[in-house]
């Protein structure tokens, strides 16, 4: 019985948790979206193209009039590229007409009529004409048939591969489907051009007159951004900046539109919406269901920075730095449109790009600060958040002893100062190899010479030893007069005879005397070695006595002069 009265307490306990699921998760993090009624919707980032909620967004369904956001933006670039121009004068032909229903959405215009570019993107936009796309396609491409043709290129270039475009309007065919994803992105993409955001954010136009209609006042059939709109009043959205609408029994009612508030920009996308009652009002499900997401996304999600401007991102190598790197910082912030609750910030991935890596060029210091080296990108699931330049943090100073053995290096880098050096190096190392041989040489002669010398003097006889020079007189001129005293000036000295073995010199002017001795011209002996002459020992003994008497002239005392007289 216990086990049975446990029973109602489990199940209690179990609803509740299933009740309070979804609050507490909500809590923890993202709120669940909204139900939607109709059969697929996206709603994106307007900036990043990023999806921030997807149902059923990869089913193919038929767009209907959504069309005419590709054969506009097909025109609006045709103008920006100059091949055509929003006044130009385009006069309808028979073309015009061409896959017309009986009850699809008309301006009644009429084969001859004439009306300006402006005019009739105007009214392919707003109230869906679609004779004005056939008259469009002609203008641009020459053929509906090319110009459909470059409606699907042009959408294969965005990369719906999904999307298959038939004619020009939307209006019932084979094999024209597209996705809610896919048109997201053509959305977005037609979005992004000022001429386009113009027209279908316009409530409504006046359609100026041509020769077979008065001038047309025309109103927009988004009743999101058009607070008086016929056929779907009661939807208008203050955040609602644009859009289009298209509608057949096949697609069902479908929304392509763009809201914007607090500075976050949405695209949504729903197709195959639905009618239903709620409260005895008809309601169109492809207006409730924007209006749903919207309001869900712009409550869930914020714009928050994920990467400042303090903080540095990575480094790059620089030559000649005094660091020898350079630290690089994001010029600019980045925000992205982020979950207020829950999310992972560990799932942000960044992507840096350096110019000079890329060119494969080396960075050389110095370097202003703020210098743009590359580039970040942040990245939520492949999908890029934001791109910033990446600028220096700060100067990066010059290493100047770095500087100076680069220069010095380049220097002797070149091959012209290599072959110079070269051509020094071998000059010196010839001349010194000349000089040491030289010596080598030098030396080897002179040991020869010694040693044909010592041979010589080993083969010649020895020398008859010379006779003693006769010992010659030596007579000193002097004063005899008792206790005189000796004056010689060098007048007197110079009439001193000093008689040597050599020869005689006499005082005044007299003619020397010269002794007998060998005459010069007596033949030496045979085979006498030459002799030097040298200076006799008896010349020598002369020389001294006389200057020895000299100087002891000339420390004697001299006389009184009395003494002199008593003498």
């Amino acid at each position: 019985m216990k086990k049975f009265k446990l029973l109602p307490t489990i199940l209690i306990f179990a609803l509740l948790i299933s009740v309070l699921g979804p609050f507490a998760l909500a809590d923890e993090g993202i709120a669940q979206p909204p139900e939607l009624k109709s059969a697929a919707a996206v709603i994106t980032d307007a900036d990043t193209g990023r999806v921030l909620y997807d149902y059923n967004g990869a089913e193919r369904r038929h767009p209907a009039s959504l069309t005419k956001v590709m054969t506009v933006l097909l025109a609006v670039e045709a103008i920006e590229r100059g091949e055509a121009s929003s006044s130009d004068q385009v006069t309808a032909g028979e073309e015009a007409l061409d896959g017309m229903v009986e009850d699809g959405s008309t301006l009644d215009i009429k084969p001859g009529e004439t009306l300006s570019l402006l005019d009739l993107m105007y009214c392919a936009m707003l109230p869906s004409a679609n004779e004005a796309c056939n008259i469009i396609a002609v203008h641009i491409s020459g053929s509906i048939s090319a110009f459909v043709g470059e409606m699907n290129r042009r959408a294969s270039e965005l990369g719906c591969d999904d999307t298959h475009f038939a004619n020009a309007h939307g209006l019932p065919a084979e094999d024209h489907y597209t996705t809610a994803s896919d048109f997201a992105v053509i959305t977005r993409e037609a979005m992004d051009h000022e001429l386009f955001l113009e027209i279908s954010g316009t409530s409504s136009y006046t359609v100026q007159a041509t020769e077979l209609s008065p001038e047309r006042r025309i109103s927009n059939t988004n009743g999101l951004i058009n607070p008086e709109c016929v056929p779907y009043p009661g939807y208008f959205y203050e955040y609602a900046r644009a859009g289009k609408t298209g509608h057949t029994d096949g697609a069902g009612y479908c929304l392509a539109s763009l809201a914007e508030r607090d500075g976050v920009n949405l695209i949504c996308v729903v197709l195959g919406g639905v009618t239903y009652d709620d409260g005895g009002d008809t309601r169109h499900s492809n207006f409730t269901d924007s209006r749903a997401l919207y309001g869900w996304a712009f409550e869930n999600f914020s714009r928050q920075e994920v990467l400042g401007t303090t903080e540095t991102v990575t480094s790059v190598a620089v030559d000649l730095a005094e660091d020898g790197q350079a630290m690089l910082r994001a010029e600019s912030s980045i925000s992205a449109l982020l979950p207020n609750k829950g999310f992972d910030s560990s799932t942000l991935e960044r992507s840096v790009t350096i110019y000079s890596e890329q060119d494969g060029e080396p960075l050389t210091a110095p370097i202003a600060a703020g210098s743009s080296l590359g580039e970040v990108s942040v990245l939520l699931d492949d999908v890029v958040l934001g791109t910033s330049s990446l600028v220096t943090s700060g100067t990066v100073e010059l290493a100047r002893t770095e500087f100076m053995k680069r220069e010095i290096s380049g220097f002797f880098g070149h091959l012209s100062v290599q072959v110079i050096i070269a051509v020094l190096v071998l000059a010196v190392a010839l001349y010194v190899f000349c000089v040491l041989r030289y010596r080598k040489l030098h030396k080897r002669h002179l040991r020869s010479v010694e040693e044909a010398r010592l041979r010589a003097a080993e083969a010649a006889p020895a020398p008859a030893p010379p006779e003693p020079p006769a010992a010659e007189p030596t007579t000193v001129l002097r004063s005899t007069a008792p206790g005189a005293a000796v004056r010689r000036s060098t007048a007197e000295l110079e009439k001193t005879t000093v008689l040597t073995g050599a020869a005689r010199r006499s005082t005044g002017s007299g003619p020397a005397v010269r002794e007998p001795g060998p005459s010069a011209s007596a033949p030496a002996q045979a085979g006498a070695a030459p002799q030097r002459s040298s200076p006799p020992p008896a010349a020598d003994k002369a020389r001294r006595d006389y200057f020895e008497e000299f100087f002891r002239s000339k420390s004697a005392p001299v006389p009184k002069p009395d003494e002199d007289k008593k003498e």
